[in-house]
This record gives C-alpha cells, structure tokens and sequence, in this order.
C-alpha cells in the first residue's frame, strides 16, 4: 500500500482459484435452490472509509450494488458467500462446520464486520474434485481484533513505519523485491549483531540438513521397497520416483504433526 514493492504476478493457484470460481458458484446455488445466489462487488465500511469488502457472491432475492460506499449490505443480503480451490484440502474439516483454514476464517471475518452479514458459508473444490460446504458465523472479538490491528497498519502507512520483519517467507519475497536494481559498484558494511545472527543462523541450518539427510537414510533403509510409511496410524511418507526408470526418493507429507505433541504421547 506504500508503494515500495510492485504488484505481485499471479500464481497458478490464484488463476486456478479464478477459472473454477463460476462452477463452484453453481453447485452451490444448485444445493441451495431456494436461495439467489448473485455476484458482488467492492464495498467500504459505512464509518471506516479504509475497511473494504470483496466477497465473491451475496445471497440475496435480487442482484446486489456491485460497488457503493453507502449501500446498506444488509438490507439487499442475508449472507455472504466465499468460493475456494484447495488442490490438497489437508486444511479443511468437516464439511458443515467452520473448521476452515486461518487465513481465510480472517479473510471472511473482516468480510462481515464490513457488510454486517452474520454468517458467511463457504464453498470449496478440492483437488479430488470433491466439493465442500462449510458454515462461519461471525465473531465480534475476533472482527474487533482485526480493526485494531487495522487502524495500526494504517497509521504506520502514514507514519511512513516500515512494519517489523518477521519470519514469514512473504516477507523475505518481499524485501527481494523491493530493491530489484543491484548496484554492483556499492558496498555494504554489516554489523557486529547481524553478522553474528546471519552466521549462527546458517550453521544452525547445516547442522538440521544433515539431521534431516541422516533421518532420511535410516527411514528409506527401514522401508527397503515399501510404497508408504506410516507412523502412529498417519502417513509419514513415500517412496516415488520421476519416470519408469527414475531412482526413488522420499516424499513427506506437508503437515506432519508437532514432534512435541508425539514426545508427550510416548512418555
């Protein structure tokens, strides 16, 4: 919103996520037939000209304003509707309930606290074409939360207050981003503590990568020509290869559970 860094290109999933929204719309306007399923728009909070909306659909009897500052969402809408794509769906519970993924729980939070609406229903295509509904009431803390931390990153664009770095990898692609001329003739003299943590930090990262290639060793010597590992009743791994005559490698699953929570089950 600074302006300091361009416009991130869109990634396959978000083209993905673009292309499939219309047919997922209509299995779901298909489940509920009594309801009007209708495109939206963008809309701005009544009061807080910075909190915008921009819900994939509304339910409603008739099409929606698809843009106004002073359109009063709930006298046209009853409830929200968000469209997603998710080629693993790991992230998603059970359908019906609200156990959706974080980022997207907040994303439909603030939705609501904009427009007012008290339930939004999300609907997902996973990567097994499986479709999914799930069910988010809103939650007035949480929507309160989010403001204030709003109103401090508004504050801090106007401030011209970089925001603190942190260890998200968005943040990293970020900086890269930021400077994309390199200015091969300048220098740049780092200091005593950063020096410090940037060298620490590497041999921290060489010591885990030969854990993580010793622990890889004994699991494909423990497996010989097993297909899948699996640990405390959940996959672990598998063993695949890249073409008919590929030599096999490991694959872990994405969202392995926390080594802590096992720790304690097997004291």
């Amino acid at each position: 919103m600074a302006e300091l860094v361009g416009t991130e290109p869109q990634t396959a999933a978000q083209a993905r996520g673009h292309y499939l929204e219309a047919g997922v719309a209509a299995w779901f306007a298909d489940r509920h037939p009594e309801w009007g399923v209708h495109k939206a728009g963008t809309y701005v909070h009544k009061e807080r000209g910075w909190q915008l909306a921009n819900p994939d659909r509304l339910i409603c009897e008739a099409p929606p304003p698809t843009a106004a500052e002073d359109v009063d969402v709930r006298a046209v809408a009853s409830a929200l509707l968000e469209i997603k794509t998710d080629a693993d769906g790991r992230d998603w519970g059970r359908p019906g309930t609200d156990e959706i993924p974080l980022y997207y729980m907040t994303q439909v939070q603030w939705y609501m606290d904009v427009l007012g609406l008290p339930v939004t229903y999300v609907a997902v295509l996973t990567g097994r074409l499986e479709f999914r509904e799930y069910v988010v009431d809103y939650d007035p803390a949480a929507a309160a939360e989010m403001r204030l931390r709003g109103e401090a990153f508004i504050a801090s664009l106007l401030l011209e207050e970089a925001p603190p770095l942190d260890t998200r990898k968005a943040t990293y692609e970020t900086l890269r981003r930021r400077h994309p001329m390199i200015d091969r003739e300048r220098k740049h003299l780092v200091d005593t503590s950063l020096g410090v943590e940037v060298i620490d930090a590497l041999q921290e990262l060489e010591t885990a990568q030969d854990r993580v290639t010793s622990a890889k060793s004994k699991l494909l010597a423990a497996m010989g020509t097993a297909y899948r590992a699996y640990f405390n009743g959940e996959l672990l791994a598998t063993r695949t290869a890249k073409g008919v005559n590929g030599v096999p490698y490991l694959k872990f699953e994405p969202n392995l559970p926390d080594v802590t929570d096992l720790v304690g089950a097997y004291l």
